[in-house]
């Protein structure tokens, strides 16, 4: 499973463990991902996905789901998301 955002993309960054000494050493740095289910009101069900805590502080802060899903990059979105997105389009 990639450790990726379903939503934003959001994934594994890298950078430098920094010694006292300052010797660097290669690191990973890994998104918050949290497995959360997020209730659609056109659609009137909840959906399941694996997104990063920023992201769903972004998803309350548009307004919901919904509403982040229209304003989203579609190059962005995993393909359950982009599924999603297609079946609100359809709907409204």
């Amino acid at each position: 499973m990639a450790r990726r955002c379903e939503l934003t993309g959001i994934g594994p960054t890298v950078g430098n463990n920094v010694s006292h000494a300052n010797n660097k050493t290669k690191r990973r740095f890994l998104p918050n991902l949290c497995n959360v289910t997020l209730h659609s009101d056109k659609l009137g069900q909840g959906f399941k996905f694996r997104i990063a805590a920023s992201a769903l502080r972004t998803v309350d802060h548009v307004g919901g789901l919904d509403a982040f899903l229209a304003k989203a990059n579609d190059e962005q979105l995993s393909p359950n998301a982009l599924k999603l997105k297609r079946k609100l389009a359809k709907a409204s």
